[in-house]
């Protein structure tokens, strides 16, 4: 099983993520931020990843120390819990519809960080939550998993539709990515020989 539990404590946040990449999208997600436990969740059921994230940030301040720092903590999860990454299929791409929503997720499992996003959001808010830390999350998140990340909307009217089809279409790439090539299962999917 490829599993892996991070532990990361600064000033402004004390974070413990444990992720199961070959699960079943069990989740347990706790940051004291309703919305982005929502999100986090989504996450781990379109991705097949059994997740637990728990989360004590300064959220006094404001959401974005404790939003930031779980996108750190879970990207070094997963990129400890796919280790070698030998027998993987590397790459992965969704086209995600939810309601008035159409966004394309397209990643490379690379060990080379790249974040192109091109999300824009109708309001600043989704409840008390800003929206811009939809895309804080996922620099975070690819940055610390070694993923190159790709998200672009393609349409979309409502903020809330527009960020969940972002967490699911990642979630779906990701699955794909993730999951063992039968054809390949002993390799490393690289001309290099290493990721």
């Amino acid at each position: 099983m490829r599993t892996a539990t991070i532990e990361r404590t600064t000033a402004e946040t004390k974070i413990s993520v444990q992720v199961n990449l070959d699960g079943t999208g069990t989740y347990d997600n706790q940051t004291g931020i309703g919305f982005f436990d929502h999100m986090l969740d989504q996450l781990s059921r379109h991705a097949l990843i059994d997740m637990t994230v728990r989360c004590d940030g300064d959220l006094h301040i404001d959401d974005h120390h404790s939003v930031e720092d779980v996108g750190i903590a879970l990207g070094q999860a997963v990129a400890a819990a796919v280790g070698d990454k030998k027998g993987i299929r590397r790459y992965g791409d969704c086209h995600l519809a939810m309601d008035d929503a159409l966004v394309r997720a397209a990643l490379d499992i690379s060990g080379r960080p790249y974040l192109v996003w091109n999300v824009d959001m109708p309001t600043a808010q989704i409840g008390t939550f800003d929206t811009e830390l939809v895309r804080e999350f996922f620099q975070a998140f690819s940055t610390h998993a070694g993923l190159t990340l790709h998200v672009d909307k393609l349409h979309g009217l409502n903020s809330h539709h527009i960020a969940e089809a972002a967490f699911k279409s990642v979630a779906r790439a990701l699955r794909d990515a993730l999951e063992t090539d039968p054809r390949k299962a002993d390799a490393i999917p690289s001309t290099k020989g290493t990721l």
